[in-house]
């Protein structure tokens, strides 16, 4: 079963807590904190392969769950970092995170870290000082990162199949290539996108049979707009029309509307127009129906004609497209030698040039956001009187007390961090 797209929870691992333990031996007086540090939590990873096709193993397994990191220990043991999950995924697989793209794996083998496990939480050993030899704190592993991603499988082919339901496509794809499509004498006999490779001269092309679009197509019509995706990496689009339609200008219309509808950037993708089903029909009405065509598509087309049945013209079809594809990746390398090209410019983000924080007063609460504090506040053991003093230390540094204060904030005053909710100043009972 073919499936393009999926829905996955993605949960990266928690870091492992730190220890608060102290040393004793036998003849060693006051041996100190020696609590050791949380090991990291597993990374969740992608990596595309090419021995998967599809994205049906996500729709039986929709959570994805790296392992935690280990709690540190006594002796200044140091947690077991978590295991890192890999998953295999096709190649061509688009993640996207509340909507937007975060990785695009276009390579066998490609490794990308979707989420990231949280870091360990150091032990109280960490917290030893000159004024802090005894110190009973210690800070809580992070969580790892946890969002819902969207997958979409988009093919990876050199030639993508274009046009009405019953052009030909799929009898095309089964001639010139090793793939076994279903054909039948009926529109939408293709439900699914089918691959296939075709040897021409000294070379070869990856071919994509996309399912036949309708007028509408764009918008959810028919069956188009599944798989209107799978066109947009093909280098060329191979676009057949039935030489014993009606209106073939019309017919090739209507495709051509739904590629920009789709995508403007689908207009401009090299293009090779052909007319299928010739055998039966003589030279006169072909060459009229060419001269239609041409009309309809421009007097610089590429228009050639084909049987796929009587395998006459296949030859020309596939060697044009060889020209166009070669010729296509040609220019994708230079563009990205280009792009590559130039010296990176280095500036001060309209972020790096406002504070590290905010506060903001929420009735009688004070609510503080900042990555870096946020931070501190994940880490901090809220049930430990040192490790909240401690942070209350760091906002201080930070300059976030004065600003508190600032704020009308009071010693009782309720300071939330995230999930972190804890007052100004120590209340003592």
């Amino acid at each position: 079963m073919f499936v393009d797209t999926a829905t996955v929870f993605i949960q990266a691992g928690k870091g492992g807590d730190g220890a608060v333990s102290f040393r004793h031996e036998i003849y060693v007086d006051k041996g100190g904190p020696d609590g050791g540090d949380g090991g990291r939590g597993g990374d969740v990873v992608f990596r595309a392969s090419e021995n998967v096709n599809t994205l049906l193993d996500f729709r039986y397994q929709p959570e994805l769950k790296a392992k935690p990191g280990g709690n540190g220990s006594k002796a200044k043991r140091h947690g077991k970092s978590g295991d890192r999950l890999v998953v295999k995924v096709p190649v061509g697989t688009l993640i996207k995170r509340d909507g937007v793209a975060i990785a695009d794996l276009a390579a066998d083998g490609q490794e990308v870290v979707i989420a990231s496990g949280g870091d360990g939480g150091f032990g109280n050993a960490h917290f030893k000082s000159s004024v802090r030899q005894a110190p009973r704190m210690a800070e809580k592993g992070e969580p790892g990162d946890t969002f819902t991603a969207e997958l979409e499988l988009k093919l990876l082919a050199d030639v993508g199949l274009v046009g009405l339901p019953n052009a030909g496509k799929s009898t095309f794809l089964s001639v010139v290539t090793n793939a076994r499509p279903e054909i039948a004498d009926y529109a939408f006999t293709t439900l699914t996108p089918n691959l296939g490779v075709a040897d021409i001269d000294d070379g070869s092309l990856l071919i994509a049979d996309i399912p036949g679009l309708i007028e509408g197509a764009a918008e959810g019509k028919g069956l188009g707009d599944q798989f209107l995706r799978h066109v947009e990496r093909t280098a060329v689009l191979l676009h057949l029309i039935d030489a014993y339609g009606n209106d073939i200008a019309a017919d090739y219309k209507v495709i051509r509307e739904e590629l920009r509808q789709y995508s403007e950037e689908l207009i401009g993708r090299p293009e090779v127009v052909v007319l299928t089903k010739i055998d039966g029909l003589d030279d006169d009405i072909i060459a009229m129906q060419k001269d239609t065509l041409r009309e309809a598509a421009g007097k610089d087309a590429q228009i050639l004609t084909m049987s796929s049945t009587a395998h006459k013209g296949l030859q020309e079809v596939l060697r044009a497209l060889r020209a166009k594809v070669v010729q296509a990746r040609a220019f994708e390398a230079e563009r990205d030698a280009e792009e590559d090209d130039g010296l990176p410019v280095i500036s001060l983000s309209s972020e790096a040039l406002t504070k590290a924080w905010t506060v903001e007063r929420d009735g009688d609460e004070f609510v503080v956001t900042g990555d870096k504090i946020e931070k501190f506040a994940r880490r901090t053991n809220l049930d430990q009187f040192e490790g909240v003093n401690r942070l209350r230390d760091i906002m201080k540094k930070m300059g976030i007390t004065h600003e508190l204060v600032r704020k009308g904030a009071v010693s009782e005053s309720v300071i939330r961090i995230g999930d972190s909710e804890f007052t100004l100043v120590e209340q003592r009972d």
